[in-house]
């Protein structure tokens, strides 16, 4: 297949591209050229901003496109429109078959777990948003959805990922828990220890949405949750999943109340994958049934924390401001 990658330089983007070009499909990146310099030679390179002129899409056709960073219904409209796309729903245009990334930030409050891909949505962002918020992302998300089907109709898949993790995060949510257990000692956790909590390795997905491509598979409405694993499986799950696999002898994970922390005056980035009160209570308990029927494929979670690790350890320092400092950790721990 000839593929149109929106993106495709960065983790979740950047596994989908190495995955599609193991495969034998021809792929073509759309991108800025600021990030990935050097990356998948076998791939032809198209430098533009997708905020501004896409002409260089003029007359090219694919047979699938995959648009891996639209955060805003004007990006996806103004895609489709340089693809050619229906605004009946009529089809693809020249991008063929279109797989849009969104986001499990989609759903109003779930009931309870085990959500599936018809649960109801949040109300979509009106045209008068135009930042992406923790509070607006959601939304935001939810109207390029809308706009992506009213452009592609049965052309259309939709990827709504939980937490997605491994090698080349660039996020550093998940590398640093990773780092910080391997690191020893007392770790601070945020509790509850119990709060639901999923993910996806990246490489997983990556391979799942080349596969949903190359089958045209798709539950109704071609929606599917890229989540691991079914719940319940819980953030102490997934920290000590990721202790018994790097921590040293002597590492302890300290739970600490949710009211200590967030009474302690810390940025949100201080604690990567905790939702600082925010998360609704089941929105990390999504039923992956339909994505695991079409092909998604987990590896094991252990797998994911040794490759994470190691990148991690490769990568130099994560952005200013992510995690607890030694301080910080000692300051928390003395006034539990």
């Amino acid at each position: 297949m000839k593929i149109l990658v929106v993106g495709g330089t960065k983790f979740v983007g950047r596994h989908f591209v190495d995955a599609a070009l193991q495969r034998g499909h021809e792929v073509t990146l759309l991108h800025r050229g600021r990030s990935g310099a050097g990356l998948f030679g076998p791939a032809e390179h198209l430098l533009a901003d997708r905020d501004g002129d896409l002409s260089v899409l003029a007359d090219r056709t694919f047979d699938a496109t995959v648009d891996v960073c639209a955060y805003l219904p004007g990006q996806v409209a103004s895609l489709a429109g340089a693809l050619g796309a229906g605004g009946d729903g009529a089809g693809g245009g020249r991008g063929g078959r279109h797989l849009f990334v969104s986001t499990v930030s989609v759903y109003a409050p779930p009931d309870g777990p085990g959500f599936t891909e018809s649960a109801p949505l949040l109300t979509a962002a009106g045209p008068d948003v135009h930042e992406v918020t923790g509070q607006t992302y959601g939304p935001l998300k939810v109207a390029c959805e809308q706009l992506a089907r009213q452009a592609y109709g049965s052309d259309l898949l939709v990827v709504r990922p939980t937490y997605v993790v491994g090698p080349h995060d660039h996020t550093w949510r998940f590398p640093y828990w990773v780092r910080r257990v391997a690191a020893g000692g007392r770790v601070v956790c945020p509790g509850p220890r119990d709060a639901p909590m999923q993910v996806v390795d990246a490489r997983d997905q990556g391979a799942f949405m080349v596969g949903l491509l190359e089958r045209g598979e798709g539950a109704p409405g071609g929606t599917f949750h890229t989540a691991s694993p079914a719940p319940p499986f819980s953030f102490g799950d997934l920290l000590e999943a990721v202790a018994g696999e790097v921590a040293p002898g002597g590492t302890s994970l300290e739970w600490l109340d949710e009211e200590l922390l967030l009474g302690s005056g810390l940025p949100e980035s201080a604690l990567p994958l905790w939702g600082w009160g925010g998360l609704d209570g089941w929105s990390l308990a999504a039923d992956p049934a339909a994505a695991q029927a079409a092909g998604l494929a987990p590896r094991p979670l252990r797998q994911t924390v040794r490759d994470t690790l190691e990148w991690a350890r490769g990568a130099g320092e994560p952005p200013a401001g992510t995690g607890l400092t030694a301080g910080q950790e000692a300051q928390l721990l003395s006034r539990a």
